[in-house]
């Protein structure tokens, strides 16, 4: 927050948020309300496999008072065009809270097509996509089809300058947990018409970023964290802590990230007044 970030997103799908109970969520939740008191949005991811445990969730994180959902197609199992949308209606239809569909074809082999977000106009509630696609292009295509219906969030770090930068509203950051000054600073610098600026940091960040689309990605980002003082590497089994020649690996580029940080402070003083919730 003191960055200037304007939500957080907790339980996050590809994080460990498939290792907590029902009970755990909840204490996560509260913590985290009471910890931000209102000055930013908190919002719940829900990735179940069963749409019966998916209005479960988006019940309970209503009696919780989080102030969004992000929503991913049904787990495990590889779900058509139409019974996607159905599952995104019937989630949608239960709640009047806002909804951010997260679209991951790449990591959860579901796709939600512009032709899916056309049948998904009619929920009103869903006002975002956490584009995560892979493909910048998406940006522009979204864009021309819906206009500002629903606002587009880049989910993926190593092209979130790009989708910026192309028209995106905002960004669903994975590093921003290590070193959330350098990504806001590119946030608003690139709002600010400030490109140059934002490309010197960008490109800084860069390998950085690249610890975000590792299957390692929660190891990854609990060690830069760690170095950066505001984590720690516990993780949860199955995963481990990293060990050997592949955490001094990814020490290394973090602890070179770090050193190379002072340069850059000059562009860090950065702040845009819009926040990507509406």
């Amino acid at each position: 927050m003191n960055a200037g970030v304007h939500g957080v997103i907790i339980g996050g799908s590809l994080g460990e948020a498939s290792t907590l109970t029902t009970n755990e969520k909840e204490e996560l939740v509260k913590f985290a309300l009471k910890k931000i008191d209102g000055k930013i949005p908190v919002v719940l991811n829900i990735a179940e496999s069963s749409t019966k445990d998916a209005l479960q969730q988006a019940s309970l994180a209503k009696t919780w008072n989080v102030q969004g959902l992000m929503l991913l197609p049904p787990m495990r199992y590889k779900s058509d065009d139409r019974e996607t949308v159905e599952y995104f209606k019937t989630i949608a239809n239960s709640t009047d809270l806002p909804i951010i569909v997260y679209n991951n074809p790449v990591d959860y082999k579901i796709e939600v097509t512009p032709d899916m977000f056309e049948e998904l106009l009619v929920c009103k509630n869903i006002i975002a996509i956490k584009e995560s696609t892979r493909d910048v292009s998406n940006v522009t295509r979204l864009r021309n089809r819906f206009g500002d219906r629903y606002k587009i969030l880049c989910g993926v770090d190593t092209i979130a300058m790009e989708e910026l930068l192309l028209g995106a509203d905002g960004w669903v950051a994975g590093l921003v947990n290590a070193f959330p000054n350098e990504t806001v600073a590119i946030y608003n610098l690139i709002r600010s018409g400030k490109i140059e600026e934002a490309t010197k940091i960008y490109r800084w960040f860069m390998p950085l970023l690249e610890l975000d689309i590792h299957p390692k990605l929660v190891q990854y980002i609990k060690l830069a964290a760690t170095q950066t003082g505001l984590g720690t590497e516990n993780v949860r089994a199955p995963r481990l802590a990293l060990a050997g020649h592949e955490r001094e690996k990814v020490l290394k580029v973090i602890n070179d990230g770090i050193a190379a940080r002072s340069s850059l402070s000059i562009y860090l003083d950065v702040r845009e007044k819009t926040t990507m919730y509406a």
